[in-house]
């Protein structure tokens, strides 16, 4: 009777203990540039550079053979940290097909991401889509997924919103593109 009572209790107690939970982002976000494609596919395929134009980017460290682990700020609300990502991809680019994408590399971080950049030539310049799908682990208690996870997926959306429009400048410039 006693030990029912406690396994029940650890039951109970459980759902409210730090569970950790995932969030998944999907994006896609395409824009077209007066720039050339060999200028657009020459900055989006040259993954330091291109990195830097990604907000909040705390570290963008290279682990050879096109791989490199990016380290993002510390997500917070007020004087909170809720959560910070960590992830490493593998980079591939292809310049007669216009692609660049990135797989995830297993075991690094709290976060899976992979995606592409497509870049075609248009008659007025060019235009590159983007396509990244990532999952992050909240170590949070799970109780909280419904409140923060739309928060985590809109951060994420936002970053990458800023990410395209600097891209999308920097592209823009007269004297294009110069190393940021």
């Amino acid at each position: 009777m006693v030990n029912a009572k406690v396994n029940r209790l650890k039951n109970v107690n459980s759902r409210y203990v730090k569970m950790p939970f995932s969030v998944t982002v999907t994006v896609n976000r395409s824009f077209r540039t007066t720039a050339p494609f060999e200028t657009v596919f020459g900055l989006l395929a040259d993954v330091p550079r291109s990195g830097s134009f990604f907000p909040d980017v705390e570290a963008l460290t290279p682990l050879g053979e096109g791989q490199w682990k990016w380290e993002l700020e510390r997500i917070g609300i007020g004087e909170y940290t809720l959560q910070q990502s960590i992830y490493a991809c593998r980079y591939e680019s292809d310049r007669e097909k216009g692609t660049v994408i990135w797989t995830p590399v297993a075991g690094i971080g709290n976060a899976v991401v992979g995606g592409s950049w497509t870049v075609t030539p248009v008659e007025t310049g060019s235009e590159a889509a983007l396509y990244s799908k990532g999952t992050l682990e909240v170590n949070l208690p799970g109780f909280l997924e419904i409140l923060l996870a739309p928060l985590i997926r809109l951060e994420f959306e936002r970053l990458v919103d800023r990410y395209v429009e600097n891209l999308e400048q920097e592209l823009s410039r007269p004297e294009r593109p110069s190393s940021k």
